[in-house]
């Protein structure tokens, strides 16, 4: 289901992420003339394993779930691509096929641009290759953190970072205390767990502890944050 235009507050995701927004003007201003616009629906499949790289892509509404298959078939989620994120350019480089499958998590915008529109961006913007550099570096960054973070931090820590960055990334102020934090992104407890490379018991306990202690509130609908800081304590307590 397509649309041509970006709705604003999907124009301001894409300009505010963090490393397009670091692109010169006429560099984001080519990329944008290039893109068009893919609406899904929750649970609609964007790309899928072996497909060959037609796109680059980002995320301009909800959320992205890139998954793989185990050898039992069940799928395992391995991360979510958030609003303002841009992803697909490594098999945009090197021309190998998908190595995982994406699909949308709740109503999803993406914008894409067509490869041939890629190699043209990248002939007409040199800068274009050192921010990609940059942006391959952070993920590299992020990679070995998450490989350290699962062999050295228990997984109370581990949780509370991901609420952290979940809060940060689709943090929703509750109405009637604005000191709350409501995560947007419904995520089940199956979801989180695989996130941690943990067990949903083992997820459920943690949470159950952190609610007792008024850190967050499980609801129905998700998890509320009541205790921003107390999270972040609780992240970085046994980084010491």
């Amino acid at each position: 289901m397509d649309e041509p235009i970006l709705t604003i507050e999907e124009r301001e995701a894409i300009n505010g992420g963090r490393w397009f927004s670091s692109l010169s003007p006429s560099l984001r201003h080519d990329i944008l003339r290039c893109t068009f616009v893919k609406r899904f629906k929750d649970g609609d499949l964007i790309a899928a394993r072996g497909d060959p790289p037609e796109q680059w892509i980002a995320c301009a509404k909800g959320a992205v779930r890139v998954s793989s298959t185990a050898v039992s078939g069940k799928q395992v989620t391995l991360t979510y691509v958030e609003p303002g994120i841009w992803f697909g350019d490594i098999a945009m480089f090197d021309g190998d096929r998908r190595t995982h499958d994406a699909y949308a998590h709740g109503d999803t915008t993406i914008v894409c641009v067509a490869r041939a529109d890629f190699q043209k961006i990248l002939a007409t913007h040199v800068e274009l290759y050192e921010a990609l550099m940059r942006l391959q570096a952070r993920r590299l960054r992020q990679l070995f953190g998450l490989v350290e973070d699962l062999n050295t931090l228990p997984l109370r820590a581990r949780l509370a970072k991901q609420l952290v960055h979940l809060v940060r990334s689709y943090g929703v102020p509750n109405l009637a205390d604005g000191s709350q934090m409501r995560i947007g992104l419904h995520l089940a407890q199956e979801e989180l767990a695989q996130l941690l490379g943990a067990s949903r018991q083992r997820v459920n306990q943690e949470l159950k502890a952190m609610e007792r202690e008024d850190v967050i509130r499980i609801e129905p609908g998700g998890l509320v944050v009541l205790d921003r800081a107390a999270l972040m304590r609780i992240s970085e307590a046994d980084e010491q």
